[in-house]
């Protein structure tokens, strides 16, 4: 009933020609007509063509709502400060910061010796070094520790792969020698004469050789120091905190490896703090001569536990510092001299937590709102008694503030600012808990304007992702402000699969139990409905990259329960690219969806995949988007799902793919840029929802 703008009838929809592909295993043969439209090398006249001419149904599918978004796109960027800058910290006695000018799309990095009050110095100018490049994107910056080089990692594609250049503060200019193929992790030796980075395989775009640059020689010259030869590792580089030492981190989805090498010998060879175990997570954090340690060695909600490095691969040697509790789950923490700061996860809650290495504190930093999130913030030195934290909330703009902790004074020092009349007063946030059908309490955070009704009246938009652990927070988010001021009520269902509430729930969400990350979502918008709190009739729901893998799988499930639907970068064919080992990223992620090689897994991957499971069934309305360049999903699984719902569905709902022929993963590049897409998804949902402007 709400579908005003009917599907135009001059412009026909895209229907790709079927040529059958059999794909057989563990005695079982799936047919793939549409195979042929993934082309490595993106240059295939026929998938190009294709491509477009989606591009041109989709523009004309989206001209009623055109206005709407244009409206929506005028309203996100009006709200951003167009002065915004981060707060600057301190280091070795530079002050150092980013900040925007007006309209620009890019960050200016910048710093000022000794003061704020010094003149200021530009180390990159992000609106520079995009000019001519159709994506830009500034992925690392480190400073040599006399202050003189910066090193800077860059994407100019989309796909993650970098170039990687040193500039000669001293005089604005770069050295010859520009490091391709790279990934953006860098890390200094302590006497600047050593750069250590990352090279990328061209093929997985894994970055798998940590390489030793030499200041002043020809980046061929460089010499490999460790290869990584388990490709189902990730791997990166990086200063401790403390300055001491180079880490060199290596992670897959359930076991982590630290190795170290102090950064005063850049020519000796990094060490393994603990030799990898198959499933033993742990990260390491130095101050005060001593190692702080984030284990889940007996612990599943991970425990703190302290060390000297001589006997670091001993782990009776280890000494608990903070004891396992069921309750609570320590995600991330920061050791200083004197203390300790815990990040937390209580009740699907993120908290920051203080305590003094002397046993005289042990605090909760205070937050003042239901559904909110807490988090240490950029700390980078070790020798302090001032921690900075963050705070937000699905309607107060994120702000950071700084705590003495010898005083307990609290002060201020940046609260988003967000114009275009914003103001938190007139908007409504909370939580709930939703029983899912296997009794377990899923924790939901709502926001809405304040004059909204909770009575089943109102239009809703559910947002999850739902894999990796990764869990879904509720930050403030400005562009959600357009859906609230019209009307909409918007949900976070903080599914199974994240680490909401603590690592049993990502347990609960992969491999042999994802279908729980589907049925939650599921769960959720029924019982919302039923209450009643939404409008069953005009509910949404969206995710993207594995949040559109929970698309696809819900609108096979339960397509009746959603008017619409985004599936952004979704991940569609699980079991093709899991079976595909030369795809970026397919190696690493056995563990999180498995392995279908194995008869079972491939079974169960098989009985959820959203492209394999399209049936003969009315389907809502769907838009989905793609980059051509896209690392993490390639653009033809979205492709082919699309064709594949063309094919078979037996609805006349709107069904629209937008590739973006220029850009990757995370979509378009710059501050303004990237809200197009945003206010595209939107209006394709306000129209269906039977919204005008």
């Amino acid at each position: 009933p709400y579908c005003h703008h009917a599907p135009s009838t001059n412009v026909k929809q895209p229907m790709p020609e079927k040529r059958p592909h059999e794909m057989t295993l563990h005695g079982h043969t799936r047919v793939d007509e549409y195979f042929w439209l993934r082309d490595d090398t993106r240059k295939d006249p026929q998938v190009l063509a294709y491509l477009e001419e989606e591009n041109t149904y989709f523009e004309k599918q989206m001209e009623p709502v055109a206005a709407m978004q244009e409206t929506m796109f005028e309203e996100m960027t009006a709200r951003i400060d167009p002065d915004d800058s981060s707060v600057p910290y301190l280091k070795h006695g530079y002050w150092y910061y980013s900040r925007y000018e007006p309209g620009s799309e890019y960050a200016i990095h910048a710093r000022r010796k000794g003061s704020m009050e010094a003149e200021e110095e530009i180390l990159v100018n992000g609106n520079e070094r995009a000019s001519g490049h159709e994506y830009y994107q500034l992925m690392g910056l480190e400073i040599s520790d006399d202050h003189r080089y910066a090193a800077i990692a860059e994407d100019f594609s989309g796909r993650r792969i970098n170039e990687i250049r040193i500039l000669d503060t001293q005089n604005g200019e770069f050295l010859p020698g520009v490091i391709g193929n790279a990934s953006s992790s860098l890390a200094w030796s302590a006497d600047g004469q050593y750069l250590f980075y990352l090279n990328k395989n061209l093929e997985t775009l894994l970055a798998f050789q940590v390489m030793r640059h030499k200041m002043g020689t020809d980046p061929s010259e460089d010499v490999l120091v460790y290869e990584e030869t388990d490709n189902t590792f990730y791997n990166g580089v990086g200063r401790s905190r403390s300055g001491e030492y180079i880490g060199l981190t290596h992670q897959n989805t359930d076991t982590t490896e630290v190795q170290l090498l102090a950064a005063n010998d850049p020519l000796g060879s990094f060490k393994p703090f603990l030799p990898r175990e198959t499933g033993h997570e742990y990260d390491v954090d130095h101050a005060d001569g001593r190692f702080f340690i984030r284990t889940n060695w007996q612990a599943e909600n991970f425990r703190v536990m302290t060390v000297d490095l001589e006997n670091s691969a001993d782990k009776s040697a280890w000494k608990e510092v903070v004891p396992h509790r069921e309750d609570a789950m320590v995600s991330d923490i920061q050791a200083f001299d004197s203390w300790l700061v815990l990040g937390e996860r209580q009740d699907g809650l993120r908290k920051v937590r203080v305590m003094a290495h002397d046993g005289s504190m042990d605090r909760y930093l205070d937050g003042s709102e239901e559904a909110s999130v807490m988090w240490p913030s950029t700390n980078v030195s070790t020798d302090t008694d001032s921690i900075r934290y963050g705070f937000s909330s699905l309607v107060t703009p994120n702000q950071i503030w700084e705590i003495d902790l010898t005083t307990g004074k609290s002060e201020l020092l940046k609260a988003d600012r967000v114009l275009g009349g914003f103001s938190s007063d007139n908007y409504r946030s909370g939580r709930m808990m939703i029983t899912a059908r296997d009794g377990k309490q899923v924790p939901v955070s709502i926001a809405y304007q304040k004059d909204a009704k909770l009575d089943g009246s109102a239009p809703a938009l559910i947002y999850s992702y739902g894999s990796y652990g990764y869990s879904t927070d509720p930050w403030f988010r400005d562009s959600i402000i357009s859906l609230m001021d019209r009307g909409f009520v918007y949900v976070i269902a903080h599914i199974r699969g994240g680490q909401e509430m603590g690592r049993n729930w990502y347990e609960d969400g992969r491999l042999m139990n994802k279908k729980n990350t589907f049925t939650d979502f599921i769960d959720v918008t029924k019982a919302l409905q039923q209450k009643p709190m939404i409008d069953p009739a005009r509910t949404y729901a969206m995710g993207g990259s594995a949040g559109g893998l929970l698309m696809g799988a819900v609108v096979n499930m339960a397509p009746e329960l959603y008017h619409g639907v985004v599936a952004a970068v979704p991940f569609v064919d699980v079991v093709t690219t899991m079976l595909d080992e030369t795809i970026p990223l397919t190696t690493g992620e056995f563990n999180e969806w498995g392995n279908p090689k194995d008869k079972d897994a491939y079974e169960y991957m098989l009985s959820y995949s959203p492209y394999d499971q399209v049936s003969a069934q009315d389907y809502p309305n769907i838009m989905v988007t793609t980059g051509l360049h896209d690392s993490q999903v390639q653009y033809f699984e979205p492709a082919k799902w699309v064709a594949r719902l063309r094919d078979r569905r037996t609805d006349n709902n709107k069904l629209i793919m937008h590739t973006n022929m220029d850009a990757g993963h995370g979509g378009a590049s710059g501050r303004y840029r990237s809200y197009k897409e945003t206010a595209q998804e939107y209006a394709f949902i306000a129209g269906l929802a039977g919204l005008e402007r």
